[in-house]
Formats: structure tokens, sequence, C-alpha cells
């Protein structure tokens, strides 16, 4: 009997060990396969605000045959130019005259077979443009208005449409960041409670990008984010991710 016995104890004891060893895995393949509660909010911070720098860029030419005649023609322009902008207000440091283009202007010759024969000189042209750079944004927006009496002078003049810029963007971003938070924040309360739950750690976190466009405009969002500078009032707006685990 005793010796049924000796050889007995090996085969329970592998067999309780098969058992306690499949009890072990399949406890930890439920604990595996069973999800934490989480949440996944998007919050959104926006705010419209007015641009509060100008930047308006124009440019007039001038030709002559003669070299000289087109500079002293030009160099006459730019004193127009100077004394009009002086009048509207607009201070000399936020104007900025750059370097004169010069290009040679030519005619193509034909014969009666309408065969190329020469090319012969007409005039030397001269480009010159300037741009304005200024905070006074309506005083600038009203002068460029009003370049019809420059035209009326005899200046050739081209002008640009105003580009607007805000300056401040770096803390206007931070306090977006913040709105952007604490609205996805509460989003994720929201579901938590309408879940029976309650909200937990914060586990993850993530920034879109950061966007500007016209207000109240259809302006697309680009995937590396726009920029509009074309209007003087604009809308930021930017996106968090945030990932919450609840309890």
């Amino acid at each position: 009997m005793m010796k049924f016995v000796k050889k007995l104890v090996p085969t329970i004891l592998i067999g309780l060990a098969v058992i306690v060893t499949g009890y072990i895995l399949g406890s930890s393949y439920l604990s595996r396969g069973k999800s934490d509660p989480s949440v996944t909010v998007k919050g959104l911070g926006q705010q419209s605000f007015d641009s509060d720098l100008i930047v308006w860029r124009a440019s007039f030419s001038r030709n002559a045959v003669d070299l000289k005649q087109a500079y002293k023609d030009l160099n006459a322009d730019i004193l127009k130019v100077k004394k009009f902008l002086a009048s509207q207000g607009i201070k000399d440091a936020e104007v900025v005259f750059d370097a004169a283009d010069i290009s040679k202007n030519y005619d193509n010759q034909y014969d009666e077979n309408g065969n190329f024969t020469e090319r012969l000189f007409r005039a030397y042209d001269l480009s010159q443009s300037f741009e304005v750079q200024s905070k006074s944004v309506d005083l600038v927006e009203k002068t460029s208005r009003e370049v019809s009496k420059l035209i009326d002078a005899g200046i050739e003049l081209n002008s640009y449409a105003p580009e607007y810029y805000y300056t401040k963007l770096a803390k206007l971003k931070i306090k977006m960041i913040e709105a952007a938070t604490k609205d996805a924040k509460n989003r994720a309360e929201t579901i938590a409670e309408n879940g029976g739950g309650k909200l937990g750690a914060l586990t993850y976190a993530s920034m879109g990008v950061f966007q500007i466009t016209a207000e109240n405009s259809s302006d697309e969002y680009s995937w590396g984010g726009s920029f509009n500078t074309s209007s003087k009032r604009k809308t930021a707006s930017i996106t968090m991710r945030l990932h919450y685990e609840i309890n």
C-alpha cells in the first residue's frame, strides 16, 4: 500500500502543477485582455484680434535712352513719393527704399519674311520699390488708398495690397493653449460623469497646429498651419488633444 501511495504522489503533484499553471496563465490572459477605461478628447482655443502691424509695398519706374537722365527722373519721383508719405503722417523711419533695378529694353527687328535680324536698344528701364512698415495700421491703410495723388503727379506707381500682422502672437498662443486645455478637460469630465465614472489622471497631451484666418471667413485650415496676412481682423485657433483615465 505504501509503495502504491509513493508512486501516486508524483502523479498528483504533476497534476496540481498543471492546474495551478493553467489558472495563472488564464488569469494573466484575462488581465491583458481587459482594457482600462479611458477617454480621449479634443479642446479648442480661439480668439479674434486686430492686427497691430501693417506692411505696404509699392513700386514705380522710369525709362530713358540716357542712363543719367533715367536716374535723374527716378530720383525726382523718389522725392515726390517721400513728400507724399510725409504729408500723410508716415515717418521716415517707417519707409525703406530698395536699390533701383536697372534693365535694358530692346526691340527685335525682322525682315520681310519674318526672320529675326537684330536687336535694337530702346531705353534703360529703372524700377524703384519701397516698403512701409508701421504700427499705425489705419494711417498706412488710408495712405495706400490715396496713391492716385502720385499717379496724377506723373508717377507710374504700382501699389500692392497691404499685409497685416500681429506682434504679440507668442503671448496669444499661450492663452489659447490654456483655453484649449480647459475646454478639453471640461469635455472629458462631462463624458466621464455621464458614463457614471470620475475623471482620473491625464496620461497624454498633444497640441494641434496653430491657425490664423480672417475673421468670419471661409479660409481653410492647412496641414502645416495657415497664416492670413490679407485681413486686418483675424481669428487665431489651436487645438489640444488630451487622454484621461476614468476611475
